[in-house]
């Protein structure tokens, strides 16, 4: 009988690990993410490769660029515990992640329809994103 209650007990636990990030980190406060972000460019991957780079201006105001693509501008706010972008491009499409930091820095998942795409910081920089225009070059 007491075996019983210890495996349901087990499950009961790995049920509950299974829902958190990975990592099992506490997600970021909007204050504890402003405060971490602002004034700087950051760089993130996803499964050993580049994923994009955004740069964080006062004012929740940021701009982002996927690898190779012009960059958006846009801003993140806060909803719950998840930080929320909107880009002035797509003013009706919102793009919700969960931060949390850990020993190698700003970690991101997702919380869209398809909650399976996770971000690592790869560069923390100081420097402003350089954005050439549209058809640079032609």
């Amino acid at each position: 009988m007491v075996k019983r209650h210890i495996r349901g007990a087990v499950a009961l636990l790995a049920l509950i690990f299974a829902t958190l990030p990975l990592g099992a980190q506490t997600p970021m406060s909007a204050a504890e993410f402003e405060a971490y972000v602002t004034g700087r460019t950051l760089t993130f991957g996803s499964g050993g490769t580049p994923y994009g780079i955004e740069e964080f201006r006062p004012g929740r105001r940021t701009v982002w660029a996927f690898i190779g693509e012009e960059c958006r501008e846009g801003h993140w706010f806060a909803r719950e515990e998840q930080i929320c972008f909107v880009y002035d491009d797509a003013p009706e499409s919102e793009h919700c992640w969960i931060f949390w930091h850990s020993d190698n820095g700003l970690n991101a998942r997702f919380m869209g329809d398809t909650s399976d795409t996770e971000l690592y910081e790869v560069e923390n920089s100081p420097r402003p994103l350089i954005c050439p225009g549209p058809e640079v070059g032609v």
